[in-house]
């Protein structure tokens, strides 16, 4: 379906002719099905190795060192005397170079390849739809996912397909769509229609595109687009139809590799010209062959000193000015981790301390450690501080906050022996049985922060939030101080943002984390 974003859901709805509480009939299925295709990217016709081999050999210079070699060889089986084995040398180390210069080039046409097999990492391999012949929801594999299919993603979901939102079942629905469109940040999604028809992926708020994550939420929605129709598909079909272009220097090298084949030759037959009335002379050793060897090895000399090569894509970037580059997942990791955090160690009227504490470690996994002036600190003998992650499931900020909760290791758990799977959620999992997630409160940009509440096994339940530094403060009455609490004076205030804004003047997002209420002295 061509521009559903610019549709009501109601439109779409209506051009597959499916109802939203319902969905496909399996007639419409099956329909579909033949109509579409599976819902999967195809296989990749790669290039065998013995292809890929004899096409490092089409370059002309590349040809002319390799002639050269084979006649080197050849005439060094009629050396005589010490020079025999000294005359392999260099037909060997010709050989060598251009083997070398065959594996490179294999390497990176291989790398080509693996980039467009690597898209369909992205494509899930489970969905959640609705069928008339199923009273409720059910999962089943995305390649079985046609356009038509009402279909279900909440938070954790990989989008199974290109689907037009048409109703949002939580108070927001956020989207990670770096790998599609680099933003760094998960994108809030609506249902109302994107009029603009020529809409980028970035201004279509209403869609969400295949292989993408839920960041929060839930939602229902039409499937508008499977397989090679989809997004990421396409980019796939471009990265297939992509032919490779000779650079500058290619060109170059092969206009001068004619150029200099011509030349060889006439030298060759020249100087070839001038000592054939040498060949048969006694002085030279009575043979032509020998003879032809030195002139033979003066024109491989001039191939050889001609050849001057590096890597295409190495010379391209020597010719470039400006480079526009994706930052998100290119230039970054795409991954966000928590690298210092304070608490309050002392107030007294205006005189207020600090302790500040470095995390070390910049990625998913819980291994690092939480040091104080380059000392590893003891998290648990702190009254105030109370995956390995291979991936994050929901919001970036969220997973950070898990990975810092797991490198303190608040409750000093035995972490040794653990898998890594394990290890991933230690801590995490004590919190989950010491209290249930009752309401969540999603992140909005007019509140700045979200919010959570929570009921403790045994107690009263409570509320928990975190967001920006400025508005958290100015929603808290009181600072903790270890177990106590004091009242939040304007220096204390003074002081806290004086750091937050030091910390936060490069590229590092500042969150604050306030704490419950506590029993006051």
């Amino acid at each position: 379906m061509e521009n559903a974003h610019a549709k009501v859901p109601a439109e779409c709805l209506t051009y597959f002719g499916v109802n939203e509480e319902s969905g496909l009939t399996p007639d419409q299925f099956k329909k579909n099905l033949e109509k579409y295709g599976f819902n999967e990217l195809p296989a990749e016709e790669g290039k065998s190795i013995w292809e890929l081999i004899s096409e490092q050999f089409e370059d002309l210079l590349v040809r002319i060192l390799l002639l050269a070699a084979c006649i080197s060889f050849v005439l060094a089986w009629f050396e005589e005397g010490e020079e025999t084995v000294t005359a392999f040398v260099e037909p060997f180390v010709i050989l060598l170079i251009l083997i070398a210069n065959a594996i490179v080039g294999v390497w990176q046409e291989r790398n080509a390849e693996d980039a467009i097999d690597a898209l369909k990492e992205y494509e899930p391999e489970m969905g959640k739809v609705y069928r008339a012949d199923r009273k409720s929801v059910q999962p089943i594999k995305a390649r079985q996912i046609v356009p038509g299919d009402i279909v279900e993603v909440c938070v954790g979901d990989k989008v199974p397909a290109d689907i037009r939102l048409v109703s949002i079942k939580s108070t927001c629905l956020r989207v990670d769509q770096s790998i599609l469109t680099g933003e760094s940040v998960s994108v809030i999604k609506h249902t109302e229609a994107v009029p603009d028809m020529r809409a980028v992926n970035q201004d279509k708020k209403n869609m969400l595109f295949s292989g993408t994550n839920i960041a929060s939420g839930k939602a229902i929605g039409i499937a508008v687009a499977t397989g090679v129709s989809t997004e990421i598909g396409k980019i796939r079909d471009q990265m297939a139809a992509t032919e490779q272009e000779k650079t500058p220097l290619q060109a170059k090298l092969d206009e001068f590799g004619e150029q200099l084949s011509k030349v060889i030759s006439l030298i060759c037959v020249a100087v070839w010209a001038i000592n054939i009335g040498h060949f048969n002379d006694p002085v030279h050793g009575g043979s032509w062959i020998r003879g032809a060897v030195y002139y033979f090895k003066i024109a491989v000399a001039l191939a050889k000193n001609a050849i001057v090569r590096s890597l295409p894509s190495v010379e391209t970037l020597g010719c470039t000015s400006v480079i526009c580059s994706d930052k998100t997942g290119t230039l970054t990791t795409n991954q966000m981790c928590v690298t210092k955090m304070f608490i309050i160690k002392n107030a007294d009227g205006d005189h207020v301390e600090l302790d500040a504490f470095d995390i070390s470690g910049s990625k998913y996994t819980p291994e690092g450690e939480v040091s104080q002036g380059g000392a590893k600190t003891n998290c648990s003998a702190h009254d105030g501080l109370t995956k390995k992650i291979y991936e994050k499931v929901g919001e970036a900020t969220e997973t950070a906050l898990s990975c810092l909760v797991e490198k303190m290791n608040v409750f000093n758990s035995n972490v040794k022996n653990l898998s890594k799977v394990e290890r991933a959620n230690a801590c995490c999992s004590v919190v989950k049985q010491l209290m249930k997630k009752d309401v969540t409160l999603e992140f909005s940009r007019d509140r700045k922060s979200m919010s959570v509440y929570c009921t403790p096994t045994k107690g009263d339940g409570g509320a928990k939030m975190f967001g920006a530094p400025e508005g958290v403060i100015d929603r808290c009455a009181y600072v903790r101080v270890g177990t106590t609490r004091v009242p939040l004076t304007g220096a204390i205030k003074e002081k806290m943002l004086s750091v937050i804004k030091e910390w936060g003047t490069g590229v590092t997002p500042c969150v604050a984390w306030p704490s419950p209420p506590v029993t006051p002295p």
